[in-house]
């Protein structure tokens, strides 16, 4: 796992500042006098910090917005950072603060001048968000250099992050799983990274073909019969909360590679399909937070893992499968197989389990991309309560999320001449109908949301906590909702 950005909270010590390499960051507020240790440091640099901080291009910036000042005269550092950050900042302005640093860090590391900031811990954490990095270049690169971070009480801040270090190793276990290519990330090799976390004090299961035959997951099988990888479903449980408490169960897609299968997709863009099991790896990466920061609730991941594949042994247009429900699905088109999936570990999750709720997550439609773009991921609920507890944990992380509607007139679209449903109800309102199939397998009184993560699992460009590449979308929303709802 790709491991994040090395922070250390240390008391403030003014000395041999000087002659510190690197970057330096200040907090300061447009109007208000520096605090003490940017004073120091303006002493240094003649005066210059104190003009940069009184001009009109910074009294422009909004909080959390910075600019440099390269090579200051008096200083060995590279550059200073001068971010716009008043002492009652909210959380997401902290973040935003800390993102600008991490985005900016270079080898040689840097020094942030805290002093007395009360949102320290939520600056570190937008550090390390931004500072993610990923690729599989061969020429060697230097890391990002570590970061001190000057505070008034450090331990007491450190507690304060501790959680969010924890949150921070489940976003980029995400987001690592969503940038591994389908020659890395098999089926295999996905389910064997589940196992490790074992070593978490998650409990670890994983299902075979052989075990999903006997089940009747048919459906989920019928999604990776055309592809040599074969089809598993990986469980992980945390056990932290009341030892009779019902858990959340949590879902997920995990089509590690998806070329539609017969119903092939365009070759454009199509190496972008890696992402496919994105909602799996959100699942992934709550799991192991929640392991990692000893949550006080029980919560159940599940992932389906299959590989969409064309093949003579592939699943075909008009093919009739049974689920492990026992319903009947034609299947219309092959690359609507995220769905049977999901339907059948949906169903799995209930039967064992009997949860409180249940949720998933899926790279699910083209369609929520036509809806909301990728600012927001689409809401789908039967519970008024869980998709407003859903909706304020996206708020409160700065996650977009929007609540798309569900109705009987929906369900309608996917009733099958042959079957008891078909997997696709055509282009109108796709990211609806295929919610109304998910629907099809809660049983009657189950607390239930899907969330349609197309948009934003994988952004066309950098966000302000993530280079371009995979957001890790869904690891603090739901890290929040469990806090909320299910912590006691």
């Amino acid at each position: 796992m790709t491991d994040p950005v090395a922070i250390q909270f240390r008391e403030t010590d003014l000395t041999n500042l000087a002659a510190r390499a690197g970057r330096i960051a200040v907090l300061a507020e447009a109007g208000a006098k520096l605090p003490p240790g940017a004073r120091r440091l303006d002493r240094l640099m003649r005066g210059a910090l104190a003009r940069a901080a009184g001009s009109a291009a910074f009294g422009k910036l909004k909080p959390g917005e910075s600019l440099d000042l390269s090579w200051p005269a008096g200083l060995e550092a590279e550059a200073v950072q001068l971010i716009a950050l008043p002492r009652r900042a909210s959380v997401a302005e902290a973040r935003k603060a800390g993102a600008a640093i991490g985005k900016a860090l270079g080898t040689k590391g840097a020094l942030v001048l805290a002093e007395g900031h009360p949102r320290a811990a939520e600056i570190s954490f937008g550090l390390a968000l931004r500072a993610y990095g990923f690729d599989y270049h061969t020429k060697e690169k230097e890391a990002p250099g570590a970061v001190e971070i000057m505070v008034n009480r450090p331990e007491e801040v450190a507690a304060k992050a501790g959680p969010l270090a924890a949150l921070t190793e489940g976003v980029f276990f995400t987001r690592d799983l969503v940038n591994e290519p389908a020659n890395i990330l098999t089926t295999d090799d996905f389910a064997a990274r589940l196992g490790a976390m074992h070593e978490l004090g998650l409990e670890v299961e994983i299902l075979e073909e052989a075990d999903l035959e006997k089940l009747g997951m048919r459906a989920l099988l019928g999604g990776g019969q055309g592809s040599e990888s074969p089809s598993k479903v990986g469980g992980m449980q945390w056990k932290g909360g009341a030892k009779d408490a019902p858990p959340l169960a949590l879902v997920g897609k995990g089509v590690v590679f998806d070329t539609g299968g017969i119903s092939i997709k365009p070759a454009g863009g199509m190496e972008e399909m890696t992402m496919d099991m994105g909602g799996a790896g959100v699942v992934a990466g709550v799991m192991r937070t929640l392991a990692l920061r000893k949550a006080r609730a029980n919560v159940v991941g599940l992932v389906g893992l299959v590989e969409n594949m064309p093949d003579g042994r592939a699943q075909r247009p008009g093919d009739i499968v049974k689920s492990m429900k026992g319903d009947t699905i034609e299947v219309i088109n092959t690359d609507a197989e995220g769905r049977l999936v999901l339907a059948d570990v949906l169903w799995y999750a209930q039967d064992r389990f009997a949860p409180a709720a249940v949720i998933d997550l899926a790279t699910l439609t083209g369609a929520i991309i036509i809806a909301l773009g990728h600012e927001n991921a689409g809401v789908f609920s039967n519970d008024d309560a869980l998709a407003q507890d859903l909706l304020k944990a996206a708020g409160a992380e700065g996650e977009g999320a929007w609540r798309m509607p569900l109705a009987p007139a929906y369900d309608a679209l996917i009733k099958s001449r042959l079957a008891d449903m078909k997997n696709t109800g055509g282009r109108p309102a796709g990211s609806i109908t295929a919610a109304e199939f998910l629907h099809r397998f809660i049983k009657e009184g189950t607390p239930w949301a899907h969330i349609d993560i197309a948009g934003v699992a994988l952004p066309p460009a950098e966000t302000a906590f993530a280079p371009k590449g995979p957001s890790g979308w869904g690891v603090m929303t739901l890290d929040r909702l469990i806090r909320d709802r299910y912590e006691g």
